[in-house]
């Protein structure tokens, strides 16, 4: 079941399950040594989907200046499934359904580029090492 939700709309325990999947997709599994709850989302939506083992893919959409996508996660034992384009198409709707017209960026992983690129993100910027991983900058506008 798809879930999206103000930060203030996240129960505890869903909190702590998206804090333990990014902490151990990004921290642990990337080997990224850097504070994963960074005081962001209380100003983000969060997208998020569930099945009887837990929260399988999850994103935020950060309001700020710029709008942003980030923290894209696929679980583990669900990548390969097809669940990365549906959380995407999840984002992507919300995006034009409450920010019409408004410039999404997005700072992506090199290797998602053409993936990021089909939902209509354009590269704004040279491939960057940031903690040893290859990244990219994107931008998505309508029209």
């Amino acid at each position: 079941m798809w879930h999206i939700r103000a930060f203030d709309e996240l129960d505890v325990l869903t909190l702590e399950e998206i804090y333990r999947l990014r902490t151990a997709v990004f921290v642990v599994e990337q080997e990224c040594a850097y504070q994963e709850v960074d005081g962001v989302d209380p100003e983000c939506t969060h997208i998020y989907k569930t099945d009887d083992t837990g929260i399988t893919a999850y994103l935020r959409i950060v309001h700020g200046d710029p709008l942003s996508i980030g923290r894209v996660i696929v679980r583990e034992d669900r990548r390969g499934t097809g669940l990365g384009q549906e959380l995407m198409n999840q984002a992507m709707e919300y995006v034009h359904t409450h920010f019409k017209g408004e410039r999404i960026y997005l700072h992506g992983q090199a290797h998602l580029e053409k993936f990021y690129q089909s939902f209509g993100f354009r590269t704004t910027s040279e491939v960057h090492l940031e903690d040893g991983i290859p990244h990219l900058d994107m931008e998505y506008k309508e029209g």
